[in-house]
């Protein structure tokens, strides 16, 4: 009997050993499961923040920003800026170009002068260029007017509030014209305005006037100096006259958001540039 209990013992003992063994097996199973579920969680909520903050695949990320040495990263593509146009022939073109892949050379000649003749349905009006206090500005003007940028444009806006006869817009001929494709530096500051002024149009952005003006036609544009950010880039030697005329002409448009423009309607057939 003594040997046949502790048989029993031995069986039973090692039966214990097992269950405790599987025991041990399942519960490191468990711990396994759970903690590549935690990893794979963890893993999920990283991916969520990063699409919150970095945008994920949103073309709008930057990638080529230079790295924190001011070097390019490795790998990074560069994009050769884009050529401009030549400078345009003397006696212009054949056909206006509207559009441009960049700003202008520089296309004037040193110590010449320049001039504007505005050949306009109501009347011809002549300004003098300023190549010495904004000579980016008259360049920019002197190569749209030879690409026959301006010819066939209306004078799309007058504002007897601040005297003004708005114009430049070939596209739209409206304010919201996409304009020649690029935008040039604002030079000269600060100015004030007189009747006869020729001004370059822009937002109130600095630096984004591209290619519309306006013409000073009275003397309240003179509530333009308290900012006096707008270039003027030439003055009127021939046809004041027929710039008053114009403004005289103003119809209020109300569903114009810049008030009105003139009746009849004034086209720009050319804008020739004389260089002496």
């Amino acid at each position: 009997m003594g040997t046949e209990k502790r048989e029993r013992q031995k069986a039973g003992t090692h039966a214990r050993r097992s269950e405790r063994e599987a025991q041990q097996r399942r519960s490191q199973r468990r711990r396994s499961t759970l903690t590549f579920v935690g990893i794979a969680a963890a893993v999920v909520v990283v991916a969520l923040v990063i699409s919150l903050v970095g945008g994920g695949d949103d073309d709008t990320a930057a990638p080529d920003l230079p790295s924190a040495t001011g070097e390019p990263d490795a790998g990074d593509e560069t994009t050769e800026p884009a050529a401009p146009l030549p400078c345009p022939p003397v006696d212009g073109v054949d056909e206006p170009v509207l559009s441009f892949p960049a700003p202008p050379p520089d296309c004037l000649t040193p110590g010449a002068t320049y001039t504007a003749v505005f050949d306009t349905t109501a009347g011809e009006i002549v300004v003098d260029l300023d190549t010495e206090r904004t000579p980016g500005t008259v360049n920019n003007f002197v190569y749209l007017a030879r690409y026959g940028y301006y010819d066939g444009s209306e004078m799309f806006r007058t504002d007897p509030s601040i005297d003004i006869i708005q114009g430049g817009a070939p596209s739209t001929n409206s304010a919201s014209d996409p304009g020649p494709g690029y935008q040039i530096p604002d030079e000269g500051q600060p100015f004030s305005y007189s009747p006869g002024d020729l001004v370059m149009a822009r937002s109130a952005a600095p630096d984004s006037a591209g290619a519309q003006f306006f013409f000073s036609a009275g003397p309240d544009t003179v509530l333009l100096n308290d900012q006096g950010t707008y270039v003027t880039f030439g003055r009127t030697s021939t046809g004041l006259d027929v710039l008053e005329e114009i403004l005289a002409s103003h119809v209020d448009q109300p569903d114009n958001p810049l008030g009105g423009a003139p009746d009849p309607a004034v086209t720009v057939r050319s804008v020739t540039i004389v260089e002496s």
